[in-house]
């Protein structure tokens, strides 16, 4: 196996992994996940387990990674509100960005 495929592999396994822990984690605390979350780890780690990765688009993810960016984003997201932590991922609350021409 050439270390690509490897790397690949190694990637494949990590993202399966991480799925399964954001699952286990929300049933052991007990933390009910929305639809659209429950259905999002299944079909995720179904395209992992059958392609090696979750995306079609090259520029949707660095090569190698099973996982997009935005995926991988919205799996941190799903394991922390699994734990319980506050939500601190999108935008911060606070002023609006100021533009040209408000005055």
């Amino acid at each position: 196996m050439s270390p690509w495929e490897q790397q690949r592999e190694a990637a494949r396994r990590s993202a399966l992994n991480a799925l399964k822990r954001a699952r286990r984690s929300a049933e052991k605390a007990g933390v009910s996940l929305s639809d659209w979350e429950g259905e999002f780890l299944d079909s995720v780690g179904e395209r992992v387990r059958e392609h090696g990765r979750a995306f079609a688009d090259p520029e949707k993810g660095a090569p190698g990674q099973a996982l997009s960016a935005m995926q991988g984003r919205k799996l941190k997201e799903i394991t922390a509100k699994a734990k319980g932590e506050p939500r601190r991922f999108g935008r911060r609350p606070g002023r609006a960005p100021e533009r040209e021409g408000d005055e």
